[in-house]
């Protein structure tokens, strides 16, 4: 059997993992085909399950037939005791069926959890541009354990099948139009479920939608949180979270009436199977061409045949809210990084001027460059350019369409979504494969290893995420440094307090997103992992505007004295920063518009007028 954790290597370099995304039915069999080494021994167990129930009427019947119509008591025993041993083979069977199906389960939950993270991780920035936020976390949280549940159905159903078979061939050699009957019947009965399934599809596919919607609003309150309290938005945006909550409860009413309706009519018509194969084997006995053995063979079997019709049925159903699932997997795990590694790249050059073409930006290596816009965005967008990052483009497309769209109109809404993501990912692509615009000693950074780019030029922004760990992961998520070095940088961040506070000191719990923490120490343990990081070019985008002007004095001291000899450029227009720049660039419409120390550049009243609501801003 697989150990557990599954070994998932998809999306990492070298690896030869590939899922197939082509479609939801082949992400299945993709998936089944993944862990074979479980997913057949989990059949061959199931067969031996069953098998209690498809022969052991046929040895009950020689019980009766050879030993107790004749008197003879060791007939009785012998054939008793051979199904008593099926029975006990049974019952291991059983319970190593479960632990394989649990390994399954298993595999297949915690594989897409790693498929998505891994693929989250490659996409990087590029991932929220192409899906939301919501999808990606519906697809780990509840998609993944949906496939667990379907690949385990589905082994179930194929070990059903095998003794379904079995049973007809024993009721064959019994009575030929008996097993005619269970032959027929069996695949006619499941397939009375086919009108229910593209309802039940459908209904689930809504529900999916709206769990996604709702996971992705969750999301976006718990981020803004503080930013809610601020303006006294909560009670808004918690009323809409309650009407999105009713619509997805709506939804999963509407889905369960369907999913009952499915299960209902497996009971019903095995029922009457059950039925129809008694009444039928009662009349064979009474027109002499059935012994009392065989008849008590033969309500045996028709008991057992309703266990893999209903087994079937359940897999049907199960069937169809895994390709709902896996047409969402596929979604996010189809999604390709619009990078690609230059043939040839350039080597690295080092401490060398780094030039934006468009905004006629110089950085000249081994400086403190503050960068002042009247924009924030435009600085912004500088600070992407110089790490190769491709800019906000907004709300990605959705995955979906709005419920109320039937037949030709929704056909028409998906495929124009689809066309959409499609143009996404061509633009993006387009613009990542073309000259870039941004030089490194000449060498424009398209022509630069990415991985290389990244370790050369670091961007900490506004964006930069706070993970769920202890404190020493976020402050050197590598682990590389030492204690003294992570504790210079907790200083140079002015950090100090977020330590002290913190029980346990180093191996204090962070919250995800860093919500136990203030807007300023959560900014103050991003800027301690910028520093840590040591890289030779630092873009820091509003480092401090969340902490009070004496906070943000002592931070750009002693970052300016930290990272001398090293480029570090801060987007800003604090004047608290301003005193400690070796150089400052004013910006005009995107366009360097002035460059000088900050005394000089105040004769600019454009500066001037920027910078004084700077001064507002920090309180100075």
């Amino acid at each position: 059997m697989v150990l557990f954790p599954p070994r998932v290597t998809a999306y990492t370099d070298g690896s030869t993992e590939v899922p197939d995304t082509r479609s939801p039915t082949r992400f299945l069999l993709w998936m089944i085909g993944d862990q074979w080494r479980v997913f057949v021994p989990m059949v061959l167990v199931g067969l031996f399950w069953f098998l209690p129930g498809a022969v052991g009427p046929w040895f009950l019947g020689r019980v009766v037939d050879e030993g107790i119509s004749t008197g003879d008591w060791g007939q009785a025993l012998l054939w008793s005791g051979c199904l008593l041993g099926v029975l006990l083979l049974g019952v291991v069977a059983g319970i190593v069926g479960h632990t394989f199906e649990v390994g399954s389960w298993l595999q297949a939950l915690y594989g897409t959890v790693l498929r998505v993270t891994r693929k989250s991780v490659q996409m990087g920035h590029v991932l929220p541009r192409r899906t939301p936020t919501g999808e990606v976390l519906s697809v780990s949280a509840s998609d993944s354990d949906t496939f667990g549940a379907t690949l385990t159905m589905v082994a179930r159903a194929l070990a059903g099948v095998v003794a379904f078979v079995v049973v007809a061939a024993l009721v064959l050699t019994t009575s030929v139009p008996l097993g005619i009957v269970v032959l027929v019947a069996g695949p006619l009965l499941v397939g009375c479920a086919a009108p229910l399934l593209r309802p039940l599809h459908r209904t689930q596919a809504v529900e999916r939608n709206r769990i996604s919607e709702l996971t992705s609003m969750a999301t976006d309150i718990v981020a803004g949180l503080r930013i809610l309290r601020g303006i006294g938005g909560e009670r808004t945006f918690g009323r809409n979270y309650a009407e999105q909550s009713q619509r997805t409860r709506a939804a999963g009413v509407r889905a369960g009436g369907w999913q009952s309706a499915v299960d209902a009519l497996g009971v019903l018509l095995s029922g009457l199977f059950l039925v129809l194969l008694t009444w039928l084997g009662a009349r064979e006995l009474l027109a002499g061409r059935l012994t009392i053995g065989q008849l008590i063979s033969f309500f045996g079997y028709a008991v057992f045949v309703v266990l893999p019709i209903q087994v079937f049925f359940e897999a049907v159903r199960a069937l169809v809210q895994g390709r709902v699932s896996a047409r969402k997997t596929i979604a996010v795990l189809g999604l390709q990084p619009p990078w690609h590694e230059p043939q040839r790249p350039r080597p690295l050059p080092a401490g060398a001027e780094l030039v934006d073409e468009r905004s006629g930006v110089r950085i000249v290596p081994g400086r403190l460059v503050v960068v002042v816009s009247g924009v924030p965005d435009d600085s912004a967008a500088l600070a992407d350019r110089l790490g190769r990052y491709l800019p906000d483009t907004g709300t990605p497309p959705s995955l979906d369409v709005d419920d109320s769209l039937k037949g030709a109109a929704r056909r028409a809404a998906k495929a124009e979504m689809a066309q959409l993501r499609r143009a996404r990912a061509i633009a993006d692509e387009e613009q990542a494969s073309a000259r870039w615009g941004v030089t490194l000693g000449g060498v424009d950074l398209s022509e630069l290893s990415l991985a290389e780019l990244r370790r050369h030029v670091l961007v900490s922004d506004t964006s930069s995420q706070v993970f769920a760990g202890t404190l020493q992961q976020a402050v050197d998520p590598h682990g590389r440094a030492s204690r003294e070095q992570a504790e210079e940088a907790l200083r140079v961040a002015s950090a100090e307090d977020v330590y002290e506070a913190l029980p346990g000191g180093w191996q204090g719990v962070l919250d995800e997103r860093g919500r136990g923490l203030s807007g300023g120490q959560r900014q103050r343990v991003v800027l301690a992992r910028a520093m840590l990081m040591d890289a030779p070019v630092l873009v820091l985008v509003e480092p401090t505007s969340a902490v009070d002007a004496h906070t943000e004095a002592r931070i750009a001291e002693r970052v300016t004295r930290y990272r001398a000899g090293r480029s570090t450029v801060v987007m800003t227009v604090s004047p608290l920063w301003l005193h400690h720049a070796d150089e400052v660039l004013w910006l005009e419409d995107g366009r360097l518009a002035g460059r000088g120390s900050h005394t000089e550049l105040l004769a600019e009243p454009g500066y001037r007028r920027v910078v004084a609501r700077g001064m507002e801003t920090s309180g100075v």
